[in-house]
């Protein structure tokens, strides 16, 4: 969280950026195996969808510039 004031990202709130701060990270320790599968697939998940939404609106500007 940017200011360590509770807001989050943006401002959007707690846990709602993409976990790589310390809160995210000391909770994932006590996941069981299957827990930890299931949040990294969900992470995995989340990920592409950003992934794919980032390269959208690269083409969209690429179309733009032409």
């Amino acid at each position: 969280m940017p200011r360590f004031d509770g807001t989050g990202p943006m401002g959007c709130g707690p846990l709602t950026g993409r976990g790589f701060g310390p809160c995210n990270m000391g909770r994932r320790r006590f996941f069981s195996k299957k827990n930890e599968l299931a949040a990294l697939e969900e992470e995995e998940r989340m990920l592409q969808e950003e992934l794919e939404a980032i390269q959208e609106e690269k083409r969209a500007l690429q179309d733009q510039a032409k």
